[in-house]
């Protein structure tokens, strides 16, 4: 039985970087073959035990709330067509025993604020976050799972880390590490994207975080930092004086899917090993010409 029931998905940002694409459409529902990214990072969570997944969300993403409901129209379309397999398929976006809560973040104050407002659900436990654009393949086993699975060894807050080019530290929140077995470093410092000469590292945060409740309280007295904005990584600096918190290299392929040449990436290899695509895919890609 898994340690971490409940996964907090802040998926209320705008989505810029794909205007015109994500005017009407949220960033998360851009499909990788055929799932949206949301999707993707809700079976991760599934994978690993989790039941309880919090969609932190704004009013331009209802989209997301329809997709995780029912469509009893297209169900029954499906059905009176004889379309199984395709029901099947739509039924299990959502399998049984899992549950899907909403909470509106009323201002875009950030990622440590999108957190925070998933505090009433997930009260005194501790939880997942994961965000849908980066897009990791954990191969045998996803990354959260991997994570939960350490978590029974430390019951500590982890964090799924990865090195960046130096070049790219102001992208990410950066860690310093102590105790370093090359997979899990205990986190002495950690800084909201420094600038690559005042970087302590070029081992960055991505995208996969397993909290304990404690980083509630630090949150709700975090100012705004970088951005304006109210960062989850400024309230895990200050839970660092009290509890040990730690980096882990995790196993598998990060896409970061928030960016245009990583979610064409991504497209591309997932669909090179989709069952249905791969071989005419391939097909295709070796006749196109550069």
């Amino acid at each position: 039985m898994s340690l971490i029931k409940k996964a907090v998905f802040p998926v209320a940002g705008l989505g810029t970087r794909f205007l015109p694409a994500t005017k009407a459409n949220p960033k998360e529902m851009m499909p990788v073959v055929d799932k949206p990214l949301i999707q993707y990072a809700v079976e991760e969570a599934i994978e690993a035990g989790i039941t309880e997944m919090i969609f932190v969300t704004s009013s331009a993403k209802r989209a997301i709330e329809d997709h995780f409901d029912k469509n009893y129209e297209m169900e029954a379309e499906l059905e009176k067509k004889g379309k199984h397999e395709l029901l099947a398929l739509l039924r299990g976006i959502v399998p049984k025993g899992i549950s899907c809560v909403y909470i509106r973040q009323p201002e875009a104050l950030g990622l440590g604020h999108a957190v925070l407002c998933a505090k009433p659900v997930v009260g005194n436990e501790p939880f997942a976050v994961l965000l849908a654009d980066d897009l990791i393949d954990g191969h045998d086993r996803g990354v959260v799972r991997q994570m939960v699975n350490l978590y029974g060894e430390y019951h500590c807050s982890i964090l799924g880390v990865e090195e960046v080019p130096a070049s790219d530290t102001d992208k990410y929140g950066i860690v310093s590490t102590g105790n370093d077995d090359g997979e899990v470093a205990n986190i002495t410092n950690i800084i909201e994207k420094p600038k690559p000469v005042q970087a302590p590292s070029n081992l960055a945060v991505v995208g996969r975080y397993l909290l304990t409740p404690r980083i509630f309280d630090f949150l709700e007295r975090t100012h705004k930092g970088s951005g304006g904005e109210i960062q989850l990584t400024d309230a895990i600096a200050e839970l660092l004086a009290e509890e040990k918190v730690l980096a882990y290299r995790f196993k598998g392929k990060r896409y970061d899917c928030g960016s245009k040449l990583g979610y064409l990436q991504a497209t591309v290899e997932y669909a090179l090993k989709h069952p249905d695509l791969k071989d005419a895919f391939a097909a295709y890609l070796a006749g196109v010409k550069g």
